[in-house]
């Protein structure tokens, strides 16, 4: 059995390893920013990766979604609390608001075509890529610099998850 056929899903499976050592890392050491940047980089490279062998699955889909679930949620346990102490009120009325239009989009892909959908468009991944950088931002910005640039990442969130709501909302198949 040839390892280049499980290459991609053994990458996507560093990051559901790194998330669960995360668990275990104080936040804003420089063991933490080692595991979190490993674990970013297999969410960047895997599917290319698949994509490039051409060794896309049904079970490596899957396989992301549970790795991104579990660096996702490991991540809002370690980073709410330090968000807590940097970022200004309004800064969470847009989270909030953004996150309000993101379920909207997906119960509306979820009603109309019986299944979640995502689109990986080019705002979306630059809003990633900016949601991404928080940590690092956080350690290396002051309190204002910080907020405003998490501002512009929600404003760039805002017209990924806009564009998805009214693509899904018009989209009939």
């Amino acid at each position: 059995m040839s390892i280049k056929k499980h290459i991609a899903n053994l990458i996507t499976s560093i990051r559901i390893v790194g998330a669960a050592a995360l668990i275990f890392i104080k936040p804003m050491t420089v063991t933490f920013f080692i595991v979190y940047s490993i674990c970013g980089f297999s969410d960047a490279i895997d599917g290319f990766i698949a994509r490039k062998l051409n060794i896309t699955s049904t079970f490596g889909s899957k396989l992301d979604s549970v790795a991104d679930l579990s660096f996702y949620t490991v991540m809002m346990i370690k980073l709410v609390p330090e968000l807590l102490k940097k970022l200004y009120p309004v800064v969470w009325a847009m989270i909030f608001f953004i996150l309000f239009i993101r379920i909207c989009a997906y119960l509306v892909s979820a009603f109309k075509f019986r299944k979640f959908a995502s689109m990986h468009t080019i705002i979306n991944k630059i809003t990633g890529g900016g949601v991404f950088a928080v940590p690092y931002m956080i350690s290396l910005l002051p309190i204002i610099p910080f907020n405003i640039y998490s501002i512009l990442v929600c404003l760039t969130a805002f017209c990924g998850s806009s564009q998805e709501l009214i693509y899904f909302l018009k989209k009939t198949e």
